[in-house]
């Protein structure tokens, strides 16, 4: 490690406090999806405070923003998320499950390590930046909604990410490795059906059901699940039901639809089918819908120029150290789910050898937090879920790591997860990923040739053209 990379990432190091009071703070508000006012406040306030140029309400969005240091290219985006989930809040710390408030909000999936070890990279970076005096950029991308929301991907369609010559990222999870591979793309729709109430005895032909109308919908869609490719998926939720009163004619009714496939251009066209079946639902029972877009996101495209620079920069880092204390409340938390003891890892679950690699690794440690850094694996890899990071990675060469802030098996959008989200475990997690990030973006900046590598690698992945998801008239939204 150069002296100038060594002394970025001790500027990191420097403001640990900083960064475990942010993600403190956004752990205590808990905002949800497109709603995080007080989230995107604290953190353009404290990076206009560090020396950022911040523009609040970034592609129109209230909640997102962008905040950035230097001149000139090379220009590396690092992505922030701080949005947390419905009905999952909990005491931070806690070997039980504990609400915080009843019903209230919690950050299940750790973005409030998530945002903070982000601005942690780009703290470095603008360390690093002003030492050299070297030409060039660091953008911290404050990102909504990526729990429902999708910000980043409404960002590709006013292709925001196009001016980027690289963009990082993280995502805390229950190992420390290098991300790979494609994911799910994902598209969200409401139909809310519109129909004629009556008494369901007394003139029930007087009536036209909305609730039929969405139950005929559901089994169109189940018939079209034949007629779909083996990695596409389609989830539904009846929102509204109509009312509790069987002898009425429902006159309204409303469903949320979820399309998924490995290929966002696949997942589109599904979308369209989706949408003639709720036609074919309305003409049935002669009642009207309104569909409202909710949002959309494409599928993960890999970057293996950059994912070995990540590697190389983890692999000389290390992975965060933790006390005894810190062990045994892993350990302890482990003994509150199942799956303590499955096998980490991308890799582990498409190749044998490797996971036979990590099964080894698990042994020697013998505890519940994965503190080792997992083999570098490159393979075919598929992950069923969905992330907005897709997007952004259609557009610009991308690349994110995991480290451990949850112990092994800890089963994401969990209880557990917002427990360990208010410890030195997870504030460890976030200043790690800070300081990976940071050395990775420093070799970016310094050496050419690896841009032109992982940009080499990004136009050929990405020759079929990027097909957004976002309709060009769509803002972004919740649901009802």
């Amino acid at each position: 490690m150069t002296e100038e990379k060594r002394r970025a990432v001790a500027a990191i190091e420097e403001k640990a406090e900083l960064i475990a009071r942010t993600a403190d703070s956004i752990w205590g508000f808990a905002e949800l999806s497109l709603q995080e006012e007080r989230s995107a406040a604290l953190y353009c306030k404290t990076l206009e405070d560090e020396g950022f140029t911040v523009e609040r309400g970034a592609c129109g969005i209230p909640t997102a923003f962008s905040a950035s240091f230097g001149t000139g290219r090379p220009v590396i985006g690092i992505l922030a998320e701080y949005d947390a989930l419905s009905g999952l809040s909990q005491k931070g710390g806690s070997l039980i499950r504990e609400e915080l408030v009843p019903g209230g909000c919690g950050h299940g999936c750790g973005h409030n390590l998530l945002g903070a070890g982000a601005m942690a990279a780009a703290i470095g970076v603008k360390a690093y930046l002003e030492e050299t005096k070297r030409p060039g950029t660091v953008v911290l991308y404050g990102c909504p909604g990526e729990e429902g929301g999708a910000a980043k991907a409404f960002m590709a369609r006013d292709q925001l990410w196009r001016g980027l010559d690289a963009a990082l990222t993280w995502h805390p999870e229950d190992r420390n490795e290098v991300s790979t591979g494609s994911s799910n793309s994902c598209i969200q729709v409401q139909y809310q059906f519109h129909g004629m109430a009556s008494h369901a005895a007394g003139c029930p032909e007087r009536g036209r059901s909305a609730l039929d109308a969405v139950e005929l919908m559901n089994v169109g869609v189940q018939f079209l699940r034949e007629h779909m490719s083996s990695k596409a998926r389609v989830h539904y939720a009846i929102t509204d039901a109509g009312g509790r009163s069987p002898n009425v004619v429902q006159p309204r009714a409303t469903v949320l639809y979820m399309v998924r496939s490995n290929h966002v251009a696949e997942a589109v066209e599904l979308q369209k089918r989706v949408d003639r079946i709720a036609e074919g639902a309305a003409l049935m029972t002669d009642t009207t819908f309104t569909r409202k877009f909710i949002d959309g996101l494409a599928d993960t495209v890999t970057n293996h120029t950059l994912e070995k620079l990540l590697h190389e920069n983890f692999s000389e880092l290390g992975v965060p150290a933790h006390t005894e204390e810190e062990l045994r409340f892993a350990d302890e938390l482990s003994k509150t789910y199942e799956g303590a003891d499955s096998v980490p890892g991308i890799g582990s679950e498409y190749d044998a050898e490797y996971a036979q690699q990590v099964k080894t690794l698990r042994n020697q440690t013998g505890r519940a937090m994965n503190d080792f850094l997992l083999p570098l694996y490159q393979g075919e890899a598929f992950n069923p879920g969905s992330t907005d990071v897709g997007d952004v990675s259609w557009e610009c060469p991308t690349a994110q790591i995991h480290v451990a802030a949850w112990p092994n098996g800890c089963p994401g959008h969990s209880w557990q997860n917002v427990s360990c989200d208010r410890t030195s475990i997870g504030h460890k997690a976030a200043v790690h990923a800070g300081k990976v990030l940071c050395a990775a973006a420093v070799d970016l900046l310094s050496d050419p040739e690896l841009l032109r590598a992982a940009r080499t690698e990004f136009e050929e992945r990405t020759e079929a053209g990027y097909t957004c998801p976002i309709p060009a008239d769509a803002v972004p939204t919740v649901a009802d």
